[in-house]
């Protein structure tokens, strides 16, 4: 790890070093999902429609998405121990869990007030305007995705070989910003930034802290869990 890395606690373990190649591959990844990303929603003719989550090719087309991603980051991290890439007890469950509750907080917090100024989750677009049970079954295969899948994929990539990489070349401080604020552009937003931006810190943070990544997953997780729900119930609200 860097010299700047933080010390370890609440069983936050020092990782094995990782090559330097494997830093640059993950960078060329991240930059080419940024890039995707921001010239999808450039492309895009209007408005995203609401009612994608009703359409089962979306969550085709999204676990697609998710298993190249995750073949890719699986990868590069050929010769890494999962132990390096954070799939490992933390050192405290009781303590990890109390973290993952003050995260949730605090992500909801935050995002509630910028969202008052940012409107970010209109930009998205992803929630529908209310619960049609006619389309249950669609719905239902996209939450799993969104809930399930894309926390799994995403953590692995940001908060499990992302922070692994960039910890071990720069130390923890410049892995919880650099891969928060990866976290945030490879949405290809931009008014949604500065909160996707926020909520990748605080889960890379999480990572460090509890020296696991299954803390940041369940964080993850829940969030879009709740957000796809509160959607649906209160017709509003954003992932």
């Amino acid at each position: 790890m860097g010299a700047d890395a933080l010390p370890a606690t609440n069983g936050a373990h020092r990782e094995e070093p990782v090559p330097a190649g494997k830093l640059v591959a993950w960078a060329v990844l991240v930059t080419a999902l940024i890039a995707l990303a921001y010239t999808a929603n450039a492309a895009s003719p209007g408005p995203p429609d609401n009612d994608v989550l009703y359409q089962y090719s979306t969550a085709i087309a999204a676990a697609v998405q998710y298993a190249l991603m995750l073949a890719i980051v699986l990868a590069i991290s050929r010769g890494l121990s999962r132990e390096t890439l954070g799939f490992r007890r933390p050192g405290s469950w009781p303590g990890a869990l109390g973290l993952t509750l003050a995260g949730v907080a605090g992500i909801w917090a935050a995002g509630a007030i910028l969202n008052v100024f940012l409107k970010a989750g209109e930009e998205q677009g992803l929630v529908p305007d209310g619960w049609d049970s006619a389309r249950a079954g669609a719905f239902a295969a996209n939450f799993v995705v969104i809930a399930i899948v894309a926390p799994i994929v995403e953590e692995t990539t940001y908060r499990g070989l992302g922070y692994a990489a960039v910890s071990s070349a720069f130390g923890s401080w410049a892995a919880i910003l650099v891969t928060g604020i990866a976290f945030g552009l490879s949405h290809g937003l931009v008014v949604g930034l500065p909160v996707l931006s926020l909520f990748g810190v605080i889960l890379a943070a999480l990572r460090w802290r509890a020296g696991s990544l299954y803390p940041p997953i369940i964080l993850h997780a829940v969030f879009n869990a709740v957000a796809l729900i509160a959607a649906v119930t209160f017709n509003g609200g954003g992932l």
